[in-house]
């Protein structure tokens, strides 16, 4: 039967609804140039539809993953036109989740989308992920990249990262031996790191006025975009040789110490931390001034200074503390009472 129907609109296709497929090819072919440059001989296979990697010399492995996002952070990237050291963050973060387990990095994968593919935007993230693998002896293995119109806002995107490591079973840090006495170290962040992003935001008004990034602050030494793309510092080089005499370890990430720490913990204990114990950066004194943020807020949101805690005995904490440069006491375990299992004073 013969339609009625007027066609006096134009045929679809998946470049009209705004997918270019050429485009997405090309991009892609930029990326597996970069892959390239992070593989070693334990990588089997890169670009079919799983990647394959040999897991060799391990008596009895355990392997532990993270997946992670950069957050509100990405938005600061995008609007300077930085886009490679948010690659070095995603990197970083999952190196330091698993770490806590005590862990070593394996291999990575990525997930980038937005509204069309950038081919600049998309090689400088990938350029920077790559750049982050090879500084950390990590394979970056495969990914996903992913052109979704009308659903993210022209110009910014999304990153996610998934990172693959291995401990010998033995060699788990769990947490389980931490008792009461024992002595907390920190290790001092880069930063934000990328976490509390979306209040250090609003506090500068950045989302109205993006101009506030090429501000120049005399107390940060530098612009505060400058100052608030400093990328998210691994630690798991700086640990490697001490891992053995840690009992537990706290990536402090969003949630701050609160919403960190306890994760660590056995029931029963919890952490006291004076936070008069090390230095705060200035970056987080401008915030809470700028934004008359509360103190107790602050320790919410953000690492202040302080991106991983140590728990160790009181022997073990000691040798670390000449060991580890830069390490330094901040609190001890106790007994939980009542409350919240992070006492900050």
């Amino acid at each position: 039967m013969k339609s009625n129907r007027k066609r006096n609109h134009p045929a679809h296709s998946y470049a009209t609804a705004g997918v270019d497929v050429e485009n997405a090819d090309s991009v892609k072919a930029q990326i597996q140039q970069s892959l390239g440059t992070t593989l070693d001989g334990r990588t089997l296979g890169v670009g079919s539809f799983g990647s394959l990697f040999h897991l060799k010399d391990y008596e009895d492995p355990v392997l532990v993953s993270s997946c992670d996002g950069v957050g509100t952070k990405l938005k600061i990237a995008a609007l300077l036109g930085r886009n490679q050291s948010v690659g070095h963050d995603i990197v970083n973060h999952c190196i330091n989740d698993i770490l806590c387990s005590g862990a070593m990095p394996l291999f990575f994968l990525d997930y980038v989308a937005m509204d069309r593919l950038d081919s600049t935007q998309v090689a400088d993230i990938v350029s920077g992920l790559a750049g982050a693998c090879r500084e950390n002896g990590v394979a970056l293995i495969g990914g996903e990249t992913a052109e979704m119109p009308g659903f993210y806002t022209k110009g910014l995107y999304d990153l996610v990262g998934f990172l693959v490591g291995v401990v010998e079973r033995r060699n788990v840090i769990d947490g389980r031996s931490i008792e009461v006495g024992d002595v907390l170290l920190g290790l001092p962040s880069s930063g934000l790191h990328t976490n509390g992003y979306s209040l250090a935001r609003s506090v500068f008004d950045i989302d109205r006025d993006p101009r506030q990034l090429d501000r120049y602050f005399p107390e940060l030494g530098r612009t505060l975009g400058e100052e608030l793309l400093e990328p998210h510092r691994p630690y798991h080089r700086l640990l490697g040789p001490s891992l053995g005499n840690i009992k537990g370890l706290a990536h402090i990430t969003g949630g701050g110490f609160v919403g960190n720490v306890p994760r660590v913990l056995p029931a029963g204990l919890a952490a006291h931390i004076a936070r008069g114990s090390w230095k705060v950066p200035p970056i987080f004194q401008l915030i809470q001034s700028v934004g008359g943020v509360d103190a107790d807020e602050m320790y919410r949101v953000f690492n202040m200074g302080t991106g991983m805690v140590i728990i160790a005995s009181r022997e073990q904490a000691a040798q670390l503390a000449q060991d580890i440069p830069n390490a330094y006491t901040i609190g001890s375990i106790v007994r939980h009472k009542s409350g919240e299992r992070v006492i900050l004073d």
